[in-house]
């Protein structure tokens, strides 16, 4: 009778202490989990582009863009963050008499390190930093010729700036973001004036096709601005602008494509949680 008595207070005694052990961890406070917003918007608009290793004339039309970006923070309090944005996009155009047709294409990745301050009772946050960004892309002339397509491929570091400015429309939670990147230094490819890419490719002849660029050569720049609108405490819808001008002079050839995007997307918000078994 004693040993069992033993062994019923013991086994007391330890559900005591898985109990206690528990409630301890529930009342515990939750670590601060990594943060993630992510947005996918899709736009229209015109687009004005010329390069006179094509042609010397100027084409316009219509180009359709999507685009995806990410940011990401430790915690939620963090000061620092990560920014990732793809852009996609593709483009019509014809030149000013109608009579001659080129099909744009190109791929954008954008990656950086913002730091934020919150003014205004975090209602206000301003960020500044720098991203690297990488470009592929083409032009295709559909008349023809001796080189029909250009090839485009491009590297740039960018100094960024943004400013977010939250606020409430009756009982509807809204926000107005603002995000600028200007191009400072890079490199590209390009064709020498009257080279042709089977010098290049096939007979490999190298005639400074990788060309240092900067600011004075390549002045360039690329804006967002967009307003969040929060439907539901699940769905923010995003509409926005975005205006990317890219511009160059190297090689005695001149290129510059002009985009205008209306876009219209969702944003979502959410923790990232680590699993262990």
């Amino acid at each position: 009778m004693a040993g069992n008595r033993r062994h019923t207070l013991a086994a007391y005694g330890m559900a005591a202490l898985w109990a206690a052990a528990a409630q301890a961890q529930d009342t515990a406070p939750l670590p601060s989990l990594p943060i993630r917003t992510t947005s996918y918007m899709v736009g229209v608009g015109p687009t004005r582009l010329l390069d006179t290793y094509l042609s010397q004339e100027h084409f316009g039309g219509t180009g359709f863009t999507f685009l995806s970006a990410t940011e990401r923070r430790r915690q939620p309090s963090a000061r620092w963050s990560t920014l990732m944005e793809h852009q996609a996009g593709l483009a019509t155009l014809n030149d000013r008499a109608d009579r001659t047709m080129e099909l744009e294409g190109s791929y954008r990745l954008f990656w950086g390190r913002l730091h934020e301050w919150r003014l205004l009772g975090d209602r206000l946050s301003l960020q500044a930093g720098g991203m690297g960004a990488a470009t592929l892309g083409f032009v295709y002339n559909t008349t023809g010729g001796n080189n029909p397509a250009q090839a485009r491929a491009a590297i740039q570091v960018m100094p960024t700036a943004a400013a977010c400015y939250r606020f409430t429309a009756g009982r509807c939670r809204m926000a107005v973001r603002y995000e600028l990147q200007l191009p400072l230094l890079g490199l590209m490819f390009s064709p020498n004036y009257g080279q042709s890419y089977y010098e290049i490719f096939s007979r490999g002849d190298y005639d400074r096709n990788i060309v240092p660029t900067t600011m004075a050569s390549s002045p360039s720049f690329r804006q967002q601005l967009a307003v969040d609108i929060g439907v539901s405490r699940r769905l923010v819808l995003r509409v926005g602008y975005l205006g990317d001008y890219t511009q160059a002079r190297v090689n005695q050839l001149k290129q510059h494509t002009y985009t205008h995007r209306l876009m219209v997307g969702v944003v979502k918000r959410f923790q990232i949680l680590s699993y262990r078994p």
